[in-house]
């Protein structure tokens, strides 16, 4: 069955949507930034060299069969009917894109953003398994990322899919609503994170006999701070750009885009600098950091719909969750997130999403709230529980985790033969029973 087309955009939206698009790679190199400079000096090299490998391979997977489960609104795509109405559930496209004409239409500039967003999700992972997760193995979780579990979901919600048509099915307000990607890109690829992070354990030295875990600095906190700063600048092509495609928004909201992303990302920050300041007795650099993508994340969902105050609430609120979630992965559940990915990207984008349903205008929230539930607990309920189970599959066939000798001597040793700091670099014994 296939949806009615959309309206073609005009020549100033196209234009404007892919300048938009050039600036989202900007976002990609901040976190890969972020992931390096927070991991050790000795899987410096392995981090970066594996963040260009992951982007190649989520790129030319989705090119060869995640755009066929994927999508756009208005192309074929498979239904189903309950109580006389039909279900969106997956797409109906050849692989390789076969029929798909790149000529500036809205499907064409839809591909394009994905390209680089799926390799955006794809390096969320690598935070949570910095340090102990191979680079083959890296490389097959990539395909299953990018050609399966983030097209499906996206495919619900970017694609016309049954949570983009609560609205229309079940009047719920809009339906489920993600203008940037807070859930799409986000959550999935933090809850890829988390999965990953539980299958691989945590590295070595990071817990002692009796459980509490020890301390290990971020070896480049200027990497880490630069990822931020770059960060910001891909955001704002990224919520821009999604908002453009698949909100129906015209490009006079891409101020309000704007505005709403930078004030999200600074509450975040300095919230995340207040409390690190107040409980520690001063601020720190990482989790600061951290609190600043965590606004960023935060800011995706409802970017287009939200008052710039209430864009303040939301990164506010985003930058302290961060902050006490890390804590209570590392000593609740005992969770080893080098990167701070399950809390930055998986609870912001979750946290982003239900802002939405909590902040939208008086007057348009009929249901929006409980779509944007029924949206987080499909995220927790189905895809969580579908991306550890294929990546505990292949871990069955093909460990993940490093051998010992190769996370003692560092991935850069190990996997690529050379380190990216001779000059200086030592290591300490992390790997002395405690």
């Amino acid at each position: 069955m296939t949806p009615l087309p959309i309206p073609a955009f005009s020549e100033t939206s196209t234009a404007l949507c892919f300048v938009l698009i050039l600036l989202v790679p900007l976002a990609g190199t901040g976190i890969a930034l972020i992931n390096t400079g927070l991991g050790r000096s000795r899987s410096a090299a392995h981090s970066m060299m594996t963040s260009l490998v992951v982007i190649a391979i989520a790129a030319l997977v989705y090119f060869a069969c995640g755009f066929s489960w994927q999508g756009f609104v208005g192309r074929p795509a498979h239904f189903f009917t309950i109580g006389h109405a039909g279900w969106n559930w997956i797409a109906a496209e050849p692989f390789f894109m076969r029929g798909l004409a790149l000529d500036g239409s809205p499907a064409s500039l839809a591909v394009l953003l994905q390209l680089f967003t799926v390799g955006l999700a794809a390096l969320i992972p690598m935070g949570a398994g910095a340090e102990r997760w191979r680079l083959g193995a890296i490389c097959a979780s990539t395909a299953l990322l990018a050609g399966w579990t983030y097209p499906l979901f996206a495919h619900w919600v970017w694609g016309g899919g049954w949570l983009a048509q609560l609205g229309s099915n079940y009047g719920l307000a809009r339906g489920f609503v993600d203008a940037g990607g807070s859930s799409t890109i986000q959550v999935v690829g933090g809850l890829t994170a988390l999965s990953i992070a539980w299958i691989l354990g945590p590295r070595w030295g990071k817990y002692s006999a009796q459980g509490m875990p020890a301390a290990i600095p971020a070896h480049n906190t200027i990497f880490v701070v630069f990822g931020c700063v770059l960060g910001l600048v891909g955001w704002l092509g990224l919520n821009s750009a999604g908002a453009l495609l698949f909100s129906e928004m015209g490009v006079e909201r891409v101020v309000l885009i704007a505005v709403n992303t930078v004030l999200a990302a600074a509450s975040a920050g300095l919230t995340a600098a207040i409390i690190t300041r107040l409980r520690f007795g001063k601020p720190d650099a990482s989790l600061t950091a951290n609190g600043w993508m965590g606004g960023l994340v935060a800011s995706s969902a409802g970017c287009v719909f939200l008052k710039p105050a209430v864009a303040v609430i939301v990164g506010s609120v985003a930058g302290g969750l961060v902050i006490f979630t890390i804590e209570w992965l590392e000593f609740k559940l005992k969770v080893d997130d080098p990167g701070g990915a399950i809390s930055v990207h998986a609870v912001g984008g979750i946290w982003g999403v239900l802002a939405v349903g909590l902040f939208v205008q008086p007057g348009e929230n009929g249901g929006q709230l409980l779509a944007q539930i029924v949206g987080v607990a499909t995220l927790v309920g189905f895809i969580l529980p579908m991306t550890y189970g294929l990546n505990w599959f292949l871990n069955r066939f093909y460990p993940q985790r490093v051998a010992v000798d190769g996370e003692r001597q560092g991935m850069d040793l190990h996997e690529l033969g050379a380190e990216a700091y001779p000059e200086f670099v030592t290591h300490t014994e992390e790997f002395i029973q405690r």
